[in-house]
């Protein structure tokens, strides 16, 4: 107990961090800390096992023996510890908690108007706070426990996150009609031609379009990366741009008006939209009527 005493548990996150991000710097931005206070902190790891845990070598940082033994029973102990946190039994009416989700303004817009008026019903104590990421960010948050459940397209996942299909998407490209031919199409050259907007969560992050040029040997110009959703049709009102996103990213409210949207003149596959957590969370009773909610709200908004 003791020993206990002198611990800060902060620290045993910030050690769990460090192993998996053998980076300081990605550490910190896993943990939304500043890059000098993960340094200190890992200053005091090292002190507190009397072990330098991570060295340089060949121009990065590598676990030690020691840190590479520590991984497993500091994974088991934070899950330990997770699970004493864990709601034993769950009653919405009378529930008290905070839920952290993260989910971009496309998945906003589809699930929190109707997921907010189905707690205010029947679960006025649960209280939701929601951020954005990227894909990675939020899978890396997933493990660390930061995050409860997170929403978008996760492409095999680590094997700890567990995930479930809310929807099946589809790309489409939009334009501002007028300037397009008056088929509204446009051929794979003078679509490639064209400016493109991308809408992404990091500058240099892989999408599936750009992945799909690729692998027929074509590119495009990509001249504004944003993360945007909700922004991107009013960016390419008035100019050339194309911008090719998930279907529902252009309500149907807005095609027909200064608008035009057509199939892209690429094969896209189609892709799911899915919800994530991490499987400890996955018998948590809360979580699981959490989970329902979310699901049933996907499925309302496609009636």
């Amino acid at each position: 107990m003791d020993d206990l005493r002198r611990i800060d548990l902060n620290l045993l996150l910030t050690l769990h961090a460090l192993l998996a991000e053998k980076h300081v710097t990605r550490a910190a931005l896993r943990l939304h800390k500043s890059q000098p206070a993960v340094s200190h902190a890992l200053a005091q790891l090292r002190s507190m096992f009397d072990d330098p845990l991570l060295v340089r070598r060949d121009g990065g940082l590598v676990l030690t023996p020691h840190a590479q033994a520590l991984e497993g029973p500091l994974e088991a102990a934070l899950d330990h510890v997770r699970g004493l946190l864990r709601t034993p039994g769950f009653d919405p009416a009378q529930a008290r908690r905070r839920f952290r989700l993260a989910l971009s303004d496309y998945g906003a817009r589809i699930i929190l108007p109707r997921l907010m008026r189905a707690l205010r019903r029947d679960a006025p104590g649960i209280d939701l706070a929601v951020t954005q990421g990227s894909r990675e960010a939020m899978q890396a948050q997933l493990i660390d426990g930061e995050l409860d459940l997170a929403l978008g397209v996760f492409i095999d996942p680590p094997q700890q996150i567990l995930t479930a299909p809310l929807f099946h998407e589809h790309f489409i490209s939009v334009a501002d009609r007028a300037t397009l031919p008056a088929t509204g199409r446009l051929s794979l050259n003078d679509w490639l031609a064209r400016p493109h907007v991308l809408v992404a969560m990091r500058v240099d992050g892989e999408n599936e379009i750009d992945a799909a040029l690729a692998a027929a040997s074509a590119k495009r110009r990509v001249a504004l990366v944003m993360p945007h959703w909700s922004t991107a049709l009013e960016v390419i009102a008035g100019t050339d741009l194309i911008l090719t996103v998930a279907s529902r990213c252009v309500p149907a409210s807005k095609r027909g008006a200064g608008w035009r949207t057509f199939a892209p003149p690429i094969p896209l596959a189609p892709f799911e939209f899915q919800q994530a957590w991490h499987n400890r969370r996955d018998n948590d009773p809360a979580h699981i009527w959490l989970r329902e909610r979310v699901a049933q709200c996907a499925a309302l908004h496609h009636r």
